[in-house]
């Protein structure tokens, strides 16, 4: 199966006054569409830097990253753009909805973006909410809801737009353990029913044995990519 990003000797350097910090280390790696990656490391190993990369939020100091087979080097900011919004949905440890829109309306706000048909956007973000469990929750503002809620919310409007790719940043490092399950089991299950590809950033290993192939940094090298054998 085609991989969806690669990555061919990448590196990242940051340049702090006259020093070079290197945060990636030469980085090979294969994403294959439909995986559920996990990419765990201690802090300072360059899981952020990565996420960036992978995300298409950042471009490599040194070699190639391709997404759906094109370098992202060589697009426009804004055909990268573009690209990134079709393909890729983002769902961090911080909620980041907005504070005086209901469910429904931080739900739709990326097809309104979009310029989506609206009867088309509403029946769309009816559906994600339903889909996470929130079919009765869709007129409530975000003060209203638990944290678990909220990261409900962030994912059906990660999930709004079909994207191909989900890269979840820490997705339950503002949860308990116990909500922090339900939100992981619910990735779980859209990977499966949904065929997406999940690319989740954690430090936590017992989230990464949700993961179905383990990719583990430290110092920016990969020092361990293997297949998860103890997933859930």
């Amino acid at each position: 199966m085609d991989s969806i990003i690669s990555f061919r000797d990448v590196w990242k350097i940051y340049q702090m006054g006259e020093v070079e910090v290197p945060a990636l280390r030469g980085i090979t790696v294969d994403i294959k569409k439909g995986d559920f990656v996990a990419i765990i490391g201690a802090s300072g190993s360059g899981k952020s830097t990565m996420m960036n990369l992978v995300g298409c939020l950042d471009t490599p100091s040194k070699g190639n990253i391709s997404l759906k087979s094109q370098d992202i080097a060589n697009l426009s900011e804004s055909d990268l753009s573009t690209l990134r919004g079709k393909t890729i949905g983002f769902i961090f440890q911080q909620y980041n909805l907005i504070p005086h829109m209901t469910a429904y309306e931080n739900v739709i706000l990326p097809l309104e973006l979009q310029e989506e048909d609206e009867t088309i956007a509403e029946k769309r973000a009816k559906n994600v909410l339903a889909l996470v469990g929130l079919k009765d929750k869709i007129h409530h503002l975000p003060s209203q809801l638990s944290g678990g809620q909220q990261q409900r919310v962030a994912i059906a409007r990660c999930l709004v737009a079909d994207p191909e790719i989900i890269l979840a940043d820490e997705p339950t490092g503002a949860l308990d353990s116990v909500t922090g399950k339900e939100v992981l089991d619910m990735l779980e299950k859209i990977w499966k029913e949904e065929g997406k590809t999940v690319i989740m950033v954690t430090h936590d290993l017992h989230l990464a044995e949700y993961a179905h192939d383990i990719i583990e940094l430290k110092d920016g090298k990969v020092v361990r990519m293997e297949k998860n054998n103890k997933q859930k």
